[in-house]
């Protein structure tokens, strides 16, 4: 008889009773649980930001346009339409500048910085320039250079971000200075009788206000200034958390590789992938057969020639039974060395692939020791090379399972959606499965990306574990 599985709203004491937590312990967690060191760094993103405000081009046109009207056309009321143009050339030509020096990519390179180390947003680095032979020699990536027009329109599409990062800002400070108003109320407004001052201006989400929606002028109205200010630190982290996160998502848009380069990187990655796994396998074929076959054959042929010697040049055999036994050896280690080689030839490609991917997974399935469910739909069959990845992954999956999960069951799941294969092994056993403890899944993770697949653990300590392996269907 099974234990009853208890919800985690409730905490079992040592004494067996079950105790419910109270609502003001669920209200703490629930407030503390918004401001912990994430949302600090969040915090200090937010204001590191603000800074790079200045370096856009949006702010760097209207000071062109402010400083040309003043320097130019202090005489008039207003900026003409020449004072404009000029200022769109010194901005355009600014840019150009900033991007062919370089200056746009450390601005970028910077940004990301502080993403990883305040967000924990990881983008790669756009690849550097190559520079054709015999080219113009610039000091700089020079003005081709698409990263630096990206970090540039980041810097445009950044200041309606900048915006809102600033706004989050004021959460913060407004609601921290609303909550001390009953602190130094007391210290600050002991003025004589007769003398009136101004009320005291509140911060709320709409703006400082003083005379008018929401004044204190009296101590009772600090309370409310600071209920006022406690609802403000309370939405603050959330509102931190929805512009960094919109911040994050052009960081990874706009500051990475682009498409084209992040495309070719992934090709190159893969080809390398590939190249490592066929030299791997090349290395792992030539040992097999120098530590298994080669040395059953060269046994036989020493065996045979031993066999020869006994029978002698003339008709008449001395010793039948050593010719005999040399004859057996050399027969056994035939035996042995097509054992050896039929092994080696279905670790290249098993013969049931032929067949079909289901029919060599059931073949897994039916000679594994321990009792494995399976289920395979794939309406439309996979290339040779994907069906033998396919093949090898559920094998060494299956393999893993015995040796370290201490399951009870296991089940095989190959499902064929649209150009995708999923290939799942999933079991009942331990849990804790981690590709740093080599337990091969670090070369099936890169087995699979050699073909631009991906594979998936989800293994808890504990257990159950699932393992998910997304193969394109053609190769």
């Amino acid at each position: 008889m099974g234990l009853p599985v208890t919800t985690p709203t409730t905490d079992p004491p040592p004494g067996g009773q079950t105790r419910v937590r109270s609502p003001w312990a669920v209200a703490h967690a629930a407030v503390m649980a918004s401001f912990t060191r994430r949302e600090g760094r969040e915090l200090l993103f937010c204001l590191a930001g603000l800074p790079f405000a200045v370096v856009n081009p949006l702010v760097l046109f209207v000071l062109a346009v402010d400083l040309i009207w003043l320097v130019a056309g202090s005489g008039r009321g207003n900026p003409s339409s020449a004072d404009v143009a000029v200022a769109c050339v010194c901005v355009g030509l600014l840019l150009v500048l900033l991007v062919s020096m370089g200056a746009a990519r450390k601005l970028g390179s910077l940004q990301r910085r502080l993403a990883t180390r305040l967000l924990g947003v990881r983008v790669a680095a756009p690849p550097p320039v190559r520079r054709s032979p015999g080219g113009r020699a610039w000091p700089g990536p020079g003005p081709r250079d698409g990263a630096g027009w990206r970090v540039m329109a980041y810097q445009l599409a950044k200041l309606p971000v900048g915006l809102i990062e600033l706004y989050a800002v004021f959460f913060w400070i407004g609601g921290l200075v609303n909550l001390s108003y009953p602190l130094w109320w007391g210290a600050f407004r002991n003025h004589p009788p007769g003398v009136r001052l101004s009320p005291v201006p509140v911060f709320t989400p709409f703006g400082l206000f003083g005379e008018g929606t929401f004044r204190v002028a009296t101590l009772p109205g600090t309370f409310a200034a600071a209920a006022a200010g406690a609802a403000m630190l309370l939405a603050a982290p959330w509102v931190t958390r929805a512009v960094t996160s919109a911040d994050a998502w052009l960081i990874r848009g706009m500051l990475g590789r682009g498409r084209l380069a992040q495309r070719v990187h992934d090709l190159e990655l893969s080809r390398a992938l590939a190249v490592d796994d066929s030299a791997a396998l090349l290395r792992r074929l030539e040992r097999n057969l120098h530590d298994g076959a080669q040395i059953r054959l060269a046994t036989l042929a020493m065996n045979l020639g031993m066999a020869r010697e006994k029978l002698g040049d003339g008709g008449e055999v001395r010793d039948a039974a050593a010719v005999r036994e040399l004859v057996d050896a050399a027969l056994r280690g035939a035996k042995d060395a097509l054992g050896e080689l039929r092994s080696l030839a279905r670790g290249i490609h098993p013969p049931m692939l032929d067949n079909g991917l289901a029919d060599a997974l059931a073949s897994l399935a039916a000679d594994h020791a321990i009792p494995v469910e399976l289920e395979v739909s794939i309406p439309v069959r996979p290339t040779p090379a994907i069906e033998t990845i396919a093949y090898f992954c559920a094998a060494e999956l299956l393999a893993n399972a015995a040796k370290h999960s201490f399951a009870n069951k296991l089940a095989i799941r190959a499902a064929g959606q649209r150009d995708v294969l999923l290939l799942s092994v999933a079991d009942d056993g331990t849990g804790g499965a981690d590709p740093a403890r080599g337990t091969g899944l670090s070369g099936l993770a890169q087995r699979v990306a050699v073909v631009d697949g991906r594979l998936t653990i989800a293994s808890p300590p504990g257990g159950p574990t699932k393992i998910t392996v997304e193969l394109p269907l053609r190769a």
